[in-house]
C-alpha cells in the first residue's frame, strides 16, 4: 500500500473546489440507503478531512450501453486534465469489448498513464458486505484521493434492494466516479455516468457505497 501525505489546505489543490456545508444544505439530497446499510458502523476517522470536498470534473454520458468503464475512467482523468481523451480512444485502451471493462485493475492502469502518475492503485473489496478493514480503508481513500485532486473510480454491483436512484430494477454492474465528500454527514459524492432515470451528479451516503462495490473494487 503506498503510502500518501494529506494535504492539509484544500483551498490550494488544483482543480478542488471546497464549500462550507451550509452552502450546499437547502440543495442537496441523498439517497435513503437500506436498514441494514444504514446501521452499519462509521469507518475510522481520518486525519485531515475537511468539511466538504468536491472536484471540478467534466461529465459526460457513457456513448454506449457498455462504456461505463471509458465514460467513469474519463471523468476522472478531467479532474487533473482540461482536455482529457474521448470515450472512444479510452475503450481502446482499457480495453473495454460489448460485454464492459473486465477489471478495475484497466482502469487504474489507464488512468497512471494520462495522468502521468504512480498514484492510482487498485483496491480490491471481495467481502460482501465489507469488512471494517476494508471500509476504513475506502474512506482514508476517498478523502485522501479527493484532498490531493484524484477522483475515484468505483466498480459497483448493485442489486435490486440496493440501488443508487434511478438504476432499473435488476441487478446492474456498473463503474462510475467518486468526485467529494462530505465528512458532515459522511457522504459521497458520484458523478454517473449511466444518467439512469437523469440522474447524473448525485449524494450517496459512505456505507452505501461501501456496500455496492464488493465483490468488485476502486481505482484510487
Amino acid at each position: 500500500m503506498r503510502l500518501k501525505a494529506l494535504v492539509l489546505t484544500l483551498a490550494t489543490m488544483t482543480g478542488l473546489v471546497c464549500a462550507p456545508v451550509a452552502a450546499v444544505a437547502n440543495t442537496k439530497n441523498v439517497v435513503e440507503p437500506p436498514d441494514w446499510v444504514k446501521a452499519m458502523p462509521a469507518p475510522a476517522k481520518v486525519d485531515g478531512v475537511g468539511a466538504m470536498a468536491v472536484l471540478n470534473i467534466q461529465y459526460q454520458i457513457q456513448q454506449t450501453g457498455y462504456w461505463c468503464g471509458p465514460a467513469a475512467t474519463r471523468i476522472a482523468i478531467s479532474a487533473k486534465k482540461s482536455n482529457p481523451p474521448s470515450q472512444a480512444t479510452l475503450a481502446q485502451q482499457l480495453p473495454t469489448t460489448t460485454n464492459g471493462t473486465d477489471w478495475i485493475g484497466q482502469v487504474t492502469r489507464v488512468l497512471n498513464m494520462h495522468i502521468g502518475t504512480g498514484w492510482y492503485e487498485t483496491k480490491e473489496m471481495p467481502n460482501d458486505p465489507p469488512t471494517q478493514a476494508q471500509r476504513d480503508l475506502l474512506w482514508r481513500d476517498i478523502v485522501l484521493d479527493i484532498n490531493n485532486g484524484y477522483a475515484i473510480v468505483a466498480n459497483i454491483v448493485a442489486p435490486p434492494n440496493n440501488h443508487p436512484p434511478g438504476y432499473p430494477p435488476y441487478t446492474v454492474w456498473h463503474y462510475f466516479t467518486v468526485i467529494g465528500y462530505d465528512s458532515s454527514d459522511m457522504t459521497v459524492k458520484i458523478a454517473d455516468p449511466a444518467n439512469f432515470g437523469g440522474n447524473q451528479i448525485y449524494w450517496l451516503t459512505f456505507n452505501q457505497l461501501a456496500t455496492l462495490i464488493p465483490p468488485k473494487g476502486y481505482s484510487a
